[in-house]
């Protein structure tokens, strides 16, 4: 299995890449629409890959951020979400969206996901509640501070998480501030 791939951007369209390696292969890569726009054609590249099998095709999905390819790979377990579906899911939100929409259990932000009507919006919330609560806050050394911090004051790590994942604050002082609000 292909978890990840670098080398040279060697074509780039909105949705996809073709990465060329070191010993000459060229791979193609579907990509969501923001990592497209953070990448140029004939920049050196590594992408966090994610590969399904098919009867009928091998595909590869690539990210540059551990959230996004999480939160694609999440979203493919659900049953009646497909590949195609998860990554515009991937173009349309970024996972803190995504977290967040859950954590709020809007489906009005789920439906502007492309193809995501109310049933599959619904559904989507239903299966996935718990999935904010185990977001991962990519490396924010604030977040796991005033996480710490809260959990040592005695509230409930859920609690916690669900409270700080509201917030807007950047450093953990003020995180931390704005998350007691929230819990009391």
């Amino acid at each position: 299995m292909i978890v990840g791939l670098k080398g040279k951007i060697s074509h780039k369209e909105p949705t996809f890449v073709h990465v060329e390696t070191v010993n000459g292969i060229t791979y193609k890569i579907i990509i969501s629409l923001f990592t497209s726009s953070s990448l140029k054609s004939g920049d050196e590249v590594a992408l966090k890959t994610t590969q399904i099998f098919r009867e009928d095709a091998q595909i590869l999905f690539g990210f540059l951020s551990d959230n996004e390819q999480k939160m694609f790979e999440t979203l493919i377990k659900i049953n009646g979400v497909g590949p195609t579906t998860a990554m515009a899911f991937c173009s349309t939100l970024t996972p803190e969206d995504f977290a967040t929409a859950l954590v709020k259990n809007d489906a009005q932000t789920l439906k502007t996901v492309p193809g995501i009507g109310p049933k599959s919006a619904k559904r989507i919330l239903v299966e996935l509640s718990d999935y904010a609560l185990n977001f991962d806050q990519a490396s924010n050394k604030s977040y796991q501070e005033a996480l710490l911090a809260l959990e040592s004051l005695g509230f409930k790590k859920e609690r916690v998480k669900k409270a700080l994942l509201e917030c807007k604050a950047k450093d953990t002082a003020m995180l931390v501030k704005e998350a007691l609000k929230k819990l009391t």
